[in-house]
């Protein structure tokens, strides 16, 4: 009877410490959890790092997480990497498409130069009907963005794929520079992504 008690309590506590381990693995970022690791083309990605971006350094937007295939700690590094990538947003507060589409829009023209923006013409008019097509999102609402080598860059709201992927490693590098270029959304919010 002890015997049988003693095993109870062993199970239940590897099973706290357990659960414990697995919640401390994972990041909690303005109340949104990010799954430690997630599956893109094919290969596992682990979140390198997330953190939120307020607009007018007062209210808080959105809590955003970038997903690579190994822990990375500088813009350099990101960019240079061929796998596959994630960046996964979660919308902190109702957002109109217009000003989300000009946020991202600014971020990929501040973060690109000339020469650079003339190779994905196309995918930047791409990605700008994708931002139309987009109504309203509310409080809650996930926007992934997927770079899949030979594929591209996809984009998805609320799970639901929108437009066709927008091709090229310049472009997902463009699109990623957003938050990791030199000119970035929120220079804090750059340092979290890479897990500074």
């Amino acid at each position: 009877m002890k015997f049988g008690m003693r095993i109870k309590q062993l199970l239940i506590v590897g099973g706290l410490v357990a659960g414990f381990c697995q919640g401390a693995s994972a990041a909690e970022v303005a109340g949104v959890k990010f799954e430690d690791a997630v599956k893109v083309g094919g290969k596992e990605l682990k979140l390198n790092g997330a953190g939120t971006r307020a607009w007018a350094g007062l209210v808080k937007v959105y809590a955003i997480g970038m997903y690579l295939t190994e822990k990375k700690n500088t813009p350099a590094d990101v960019l240079a990497m061929t796998g596959p990538r994630r960046m996964k947003l979660v919308l902190l507060r109702k957002v109109n498409n217009e000003e989300l589409g000009q946020a991202f829009m600014d971020g990929l023209n501040k973060n690109s130069d000339k020469a650079e923006k003339s190779k994905f013409v196309d995918q930047t008019v791409k990605m700008g009907e994708v931002f139309a097509s987009i109504s309203d999102l509310d409080k809650g609402s996930v926007i992934v963005t997927d770079y899949i080598p030979d594929v591209g860059l996809q984009v998805y709201v609320n799970d639901k794929k929108l437009g066709e992927p927008m091709t090229g490693l310049a472009f997902a590098n463009a699109y990623f520079k957003i938050w990791l270029g030199d000119k970035p959304a929120d220079s804090s919010l750059k340092e979290k992504l890479l897990g500074n």
